[in-house]
């Protein structure tokens, strides 16, 4: 099964997050494998409620499936952890939809409310669309049921350094920013959306249920419940479900057909569904950064593992392990990639110069692309500076690599062409009058020869003067002997000598010089290829991270006109004091400068 532009589908839902006998959690290594081999970003709806609600029917909607997720149909709770299912994304492109199923809350045989709470955090932290599935209406009882997420300051902090509790003030907007858009799903849904009278939609019911009581305290659990709602969750919907079928018929939900349940339940599924695909963004971290399949698979891991030792999770602990792991295998991964398909595609030695770097150019880029889909909150472009370097010394390696190649076959070809004149001279026989135009004759032809020989590379000029250099003396022996020329013409042969060596000499530096200048073009184009995708990642994440505070914004001003109008000032400023800073933010972040290698 492999994850990434193009996958297999799962066929089926497997454990992501696995309860022990213990009572602790473990990550199941099935399930990482999967998310592992997803290097697409993802968009993560996880489904919580109680036990027995329907949840799971909801989540297989989404996959498109009749089946899936374990429905049951007695008061066993089927759904033990957390479960996950990949499926390509139904509308967004390149996109992977990862659904989590969670074990139901409240189940009364397994009466552990620390083990809910940690459930119910788990889904808030790795989703980036959280469905709380409930029945019947939006009441203070459903409120009361609701009370893990009054607890979430308890059990999630934004700095590792930070109290229980006791963080900064602005630790709910810091919350809203990086937490998921909440959807409730109530089922069994049999009133009238009406208020005073008038006709409402969904989403105004669940606002006007948020209201605070002004006769409760604000520490009562159900205020508790509403505030926290208000607090962290910039983005809230409401869907309302009629009852699906009949009891009796409800007992094979699994067997049912749409034709077999209500056409308005149907209707209001489907409306459902197209919300979750076309509204639920991919999950991010805090600041826009992006998280991918390989990515979420590591935060599930990092996020376990800090429950298990008895700590709480940590928002930016988070986000310094993932970097810390997943840029260092980036580089590890975009380093191996060039290595394997220049091993593939260079044969050595190459005619030229311009034809390695060409390769290496292509494959250069696609090594960046890797690390830059599959680097993480790379501060200052640590991790990209030490692939910059990796890739350089790789590229000159090959470039040694190349030249080496081309000696060895070029001195190869020598000794195969110049042989015959070799052993000719051994034997005398151009020592004699007349000999000296033989053997120019005899040099020049076999000079034209190895020229002619194929696959030599780049070298093979350096090669040739080096050998003519070498074997010079030879000539000057041969000329001095030829008594046919007079001392006059001895010496103009003897200057031509030199000057054709002195020629050849030339070549072989122009040449050396064009590599040269080759190899410094090289390093400008792969300096402007580390930036240019670079400064698109980072503003890809700048753009998401103004929607993210436009987003945070916008719920503040929503809430604090709410606020005003339940008469609560004091909520109201505090609104305002969270508004001025994320305005601030906002505006420095419009200027901040791109970082660049």
């Amino acid at each position: 099964m492999a994850f990434g532009g193009s996958y297999a589908e799962m066929s089926a839902p497997i454990c992501l997050i696995n309860n022990m006998p213990d009572g602790k959690m473990v990550v199941c290594k099935e399930a990482m494998q999967i998310l592992d081999q997803i290097t697409q970003p993802v968009v993560v709806v996880a489904v919580v409620g109680l036990y027995r609600t329907g949840k799971s029917y909801l989540m297989n909607r989404l996959a498109g499936k009749q089946t899936g997720f374990a429905l049951g149909s007695t008061i066993e709770s089927k759904t033990k952890g957390i479960w996950m299912w990949c499926v390509p994304h139904p509308q967004k492109k390149d996109h992977t939809l990862v659904l989590l199923d969670t074990e139901g809350l409240g189940d009364v045989e397994k009466g552990d409310e620390k083990h809910d709470i940690w459930i119910f955090c788990m889904a808030v932290l790795l989703s980036s669309t959280l469905v709380y599935n409930s029945l019947g209406t939006i009441d203070n009882t459903a409120l009361e049921k609701l009370h893990y997420v009054a607890e979430l300051t308890e059990h999630i902090k934004v700095k590792s350094n930070s109290q229980n509790g006791k963080e900064t003030y602005n630790t709910s907007t810091e919350f809203m920013r990086v937490f998921p858009s909440f959807v409730w799903a109530v089922r069994d849904f049999t009133l009238q959306l009406e208020l005073n009278g008038k006709p409402i939609t969904a989403d105004e019911y669940l606002e006007n249920a948020l209201k605070l009581k002004p006769g409760d305290s604000l520490n009562d659990i159900r205020n508790k419940t509403r505030s926290s709602l208000r607090d962290f969750f910039a983005v809230r919907k409401c869907f309302v479900f009629e009852r699906p079928a009949s009891p009796k018929k409800m007992k094979d939900m699994e067997m049912l057909t749409d034709a077999d349940l209500e056409k308005d339940f149907v209707e209001q599924a489907n409306i459902f569904c197209s919300y979750i695909y076309s509204s639920s963004k991919p999950k991010t971290m805090r600041g826009g950064l992006g998280v991918t399949g390989r990515m979420l698979a590591t935060l599930a891991q990092t996020y376990v593992d800090t429950i298990s030792s008895g700590q709480i999770p940590s928002l930016d602990s988070a986000v310094e392990s993932l970097a810390r792991i997943q840029n260092t295998r980036a580089v590890t991964e975009a380093v191996d990639f060039y290595r394997s398909e220049m091993t593939k595609k260079v044969k050595f030695p190459t005619k030229t110069q311009q034809e390695l770097s060409d390769i290496h150019a292509e494959i250069e880029k696609d090594s960046i692309s890797i690390f830059i889909r599959s680097s993480f909150n790379d501060v200052e472009q640590k991790y990209q500076k030490e692939l910059q370097t990796q890739l350089e010394h790789e590229y000159g390696e090959l470039v040694k690599q190349n030249k080496e190649e081309s000696r060895k076959l070029s001195r190869s070809a020598i000794s195969r062409v110049f042989g015959p004149l070799e052993e000719e001279v051994k034997e005398g026989i151009y020592m004699r009058p007349g000999g000296y135009s033989d053997f120019c004759i005899a040099q020049e032809a076999a000079v034209q020869q190895y020229k002619q020989e194929e696959g030599l590379g780049l070298m093979s000029e350096e090669v040739l003067a080096a050998y003519l250099s070498e074997k010079s003396d030879i000539g000057r022996s041969i000329l001095a002997a030829d008594s046919s020329l007079t001392e006059a013409e001895q010496k103009i042969q003897d200057e031509k000598i030199q000057k054709d060596a002195l020629e050849q000499q030339n070549k072989c530096l122009e040449e050396e010089k064009k590599i040269q200048e080759q190899l410094i073009l090289d390093q400008q184009k792969s300096h402007e290829e580390h930036v240019e995708q670079l400064k698109n990642k980072m503003e890809e994440e700048r753009t998401r991270n103004r929607e993210e505070i436009q987003r945070t914004l916008e719920a503040h001003y929503k809430e604090q006109i709410q606020s005003m109008k339940e008469g609560l000032e004091e909520r109201s400023r505090f609104m305002q004091m969270q508004i001025d800073r994320l305005q601030q933010e906002k505006c420095n972040s419009n200027n901040v400068p791109c970082l660049i290698l």
